[in-house]
């Protein structure tokens, strides 16, 4: 497995493009990923009650389970925006499929940016006739972005059942993070064959495991979206479950959405640096993300650790209420690879040294509980004043 450059059209068979149509003032804010031929997709989808239009479509076209395209614009949410909003998303889909020269149900829409207005969509429907089957797929991956300051991806290459399988991903995400599958949205291409049903599995077994263990400030936005295309163009059978060729398949897929969860929590909005917490001994791996992501969730540890402030006590306080099993007394935190408390006691330690490994742009909490053998990661930033300075200014 190599991490190799490249775009979220490197695999075989996609493409992708992105233009500015105006839904903002200068960047981009439009575009499309597109398979020459139908794919089989997963997706998983936010848990907020209020979903936005988008979802909705998508969630309806996903029944098939076979999708060429998505379009996905930046700027305007299409949340909140009742009958017209999903009308709205319909025709995106559709004018993205007649300038295909494709079939409506087999597009995929997406969307981010601000929540109850009403999409302008003659700007939107004029971009999408602009867009290009092979256009820039750098410019698709600044498309998608809205308070983003980096574009998030990575391309992954490996030897399955003798061929060579290309995995890439791309992601946006800032604020209003907190997946339950935040405004989230991620996409990944792959030329590997394997059915929808396996590919559905692994996409909600290993979002547990990575996007719904990173927080930026604890809100579920009425937008996430996974969406995983895998047209099989690199491969003559199906990857089948139960196989050194299923389990290779899963390490790359895994270290794609591994990538891009550390990306959107480390470009959190106002971030300073990314916070990666890991709990071991716990009762079970559930158990220990949970107490893992209450950790980076905290916004005392945020805090602190913004203001180089070595202040386990947050740490220890997030983890009493975790609402998993403990014991205070037999348990140990370490911080920025110092041990700071063991057994119910603080530990001394050189505050001058530890000054200096909390103002990295990572910082690693280890809690090593004696409940049993689960583990667990989590990952979160700083909470910083430009924080609350973007969300105060967001609409002006």
């Amino acid at each position: 497995m190599e991490v190799i450059a490249g775009t979220i059209a490197s695999p075989k068979g996609f493409y992708a493009d992105g233009i500015h149509c105006g839904l903002k003032k200068t960047k981009v804010d439009l575009g499309w990923i597109v398979s020459e031929v139908p794919a089989n997709a997963a997706a998983v989808f936010t848990t907020n009650q209020v979903q936005a239009a988008p979802i909705q479509v998508t969630k309806e076209k996903m029944a098939s389970g076979q999708l060429q395209g998505v379009i996905v614009n930046a700027g305007n949410a299409n949340a909140c925006t009742g009958a017209q909003g999903y009308e709205d998303a319909q025709h995106m889909a559709i004018a993205a499929a007649d300038t295909l020269g494709l079939a409506p149900d087999q597009i995929a829409v997406a969307s981010t940016g601000i929540i109850g207005r009403q999409m302008p969509m003659e700007k939107v429907t004029t971009g999408i006739s602009q867009l290009k089957k092979a256009g820039d797929p750098h410019a698709f991956q600044k498309a998608i972005l809205t308070t983003d300051l980096t574009e998030k991806s990575i391309v992954i290459q490996s030897q399955i059942g003798g061929q060579t399988v290309t995995m890439a991903g791309c992601a946006k995400g800032s604020g209003m993070i907190h997946p339950n599958m935040a405004t989230m949205l991620a996409f990944v291409t792959t030329d590997a064959a394997i059915s929808t049903e396996l590919l559905q599995k692994l996409l909600r077994e290993l979002t547990e495991v990575t996007f719904n263990q990173i927080t930026v400030d604890g809100d579920t936005s009425t937008n996430d979206m996974v969406l995983v295309f895998a047209n099989g163009l690199a491969q003559p059978s199906e990857i089948q479950e139960n196989t050194a060729d299923y389990d290779l398949f899963k390490k790359m897929f895994h270290a794609v959405l591994t990538v891009l969860s550390k990306e959107i929590a480390q470009d959190g909005e106002g971030a300073t640096k990314l916070i990666e917490a890991n709990t071991i001994g716990a009762v079970t791996d559930e158990a220990a993300r949970m107490i893992s992501k209450t950790i980076v969730g905290s916004p005392l540890v945020k805090t602190a650790l913004f203001g180089k402030d070595p202040n386990w006590g947050r740490i220890l306080c997030a983890v009493g209420y975790s609402g998993q099993p403990i014991d205070p007394n037999a348990l140990t935190i370490s911080l920025a690879g110092t041990v700071v408390f063991q057994s119910g006691k603080p530990v001394g330690f050189d505050e001058d040294m530890m000054q200096e490994a909390l103002a990295q742009s990572k910082v690693e909490i280890q809690v090593a509980l004696a409940e049993g053998s689960g583990q667990g990661m989590a990952w979160g930033c700083d909470l910083t004043y430009d924080y609350v300075k973007i969300n105060a200014l967001y609409h002006t």
